[in-house]
């Protein structure tokens, strides 16, 4: 009687274990329920960085805009959900992706490993090219990494660019901000020499900015934009992957990014 006893007790505890185990995963995987019973989807950017994120006035109205965003808006529209922007700095984008304060990140991001470590990353849906943007005047002296010795390189906080302003300017002083908008006034107003951008965003800024010039220097090319999830979120990543894999498929990526640069350049 008592190995009987035994025998129970041990066959309830496993069931126990084993259904805290498979309600945990349940759990873990209910974020597209969640996200559907909300009636909407909640996305972090970073609205200063065009083409990709960007305010534009449209019809008189505030609004943010860019191939980014359409991009969120396509997850938002096959989840058949609403798409709710929250703008921030980029440096606060993860840790309110990692407190839930957001559902998921679309703000040029490159999936790099450091990142990784604290978050999840989708299908890469863009290959970016890092470009260098300087003064015009200053055109014809500062054509390599090497010549920025005693000069000034600035570049976002927390981005792919800050890595390449410690490998490649390895001379230079660097100057690290949360806003691109304020490193670019940072550059015309001659306190930055030369600021590292993506190459869609360089040119924007520079067709915009008639002192400025985009330097004919090699960079390094930095790791593919991703859409950043929370861990423990597989079924909105496999979601996200899905629309990726259509856009892509479709041939929709290079058409958005044409359509948000023609807009950022109005």
């Amino acid at each position: 009687m008592m190995k009987k006893f035994i025998i129970v007790l041990l066959t309830i505890s496993m069931l126990v274990t084993f259904g805290g185990c498979t309600s945990k995963q349940k759990g873990e995987d209910s974020k597209v329920e969640e996200i559907k019973k909300a009636g909407k989807v909640v996305v972090g950017t970073a609205a200063d960085y065009p083409p990709f994120e960007f305010h534009k006035e449209i019809n008189g109205k505030d609004e943010i805009v860019g191939f980014d965003i359409e991009v969120a808006k396509a997850i938002a529209e096959d989840l058949g959900v609403e798409l709710e922007i929250i703008d921030m700095k980029f440096e606060g984008l993860l840790p309110a992706l990692v407190t839930n304060d957001i559902d998921f990140i679309v703000a040029g991001m490159s999936a790099d490993e450091e990142r990784a470590k604290s978050v999840d990353f989708s299908t890469s849906y863009y290959e970016g090219v890092q470009r260098l943007v300087i003064r015009k005047d200053d055109s014809d002296k500062l054509k390599n990494p090497e010549d920025f010795k005693g000069f000034k390189i600035g570049a976002q906080k927390s981005t792919e660019q800050e890595d390449v302003a410690e490998n490649q300017f390895t001379e230079a002083e660097k100057i690290y901000l949360a806003n691109i908008t304020d490193l670019v006034l940072e550059v015309k107003n001659k306190k930055i020499d030369g600021l590292i951008l993506a190459e869609p965003v360089a040119e924007a800024y520079v067709k915009r900015n008639s002192d400025l010039f985009l330097a004919d220097i090699v960079l390094e090319k930095e790791d593919g934009y991703a859409v950043a999830v929370n861990k423990g979120t597989a079924d909105l990543l496999g979601f996200i992957n899905k629309t990726l894999d259509r856009l892509i498929k479709e041939d929709q990526i290079d058409k958005l990014i044409q359509e948000a640069t023609q807009l950022s350049e109005q």
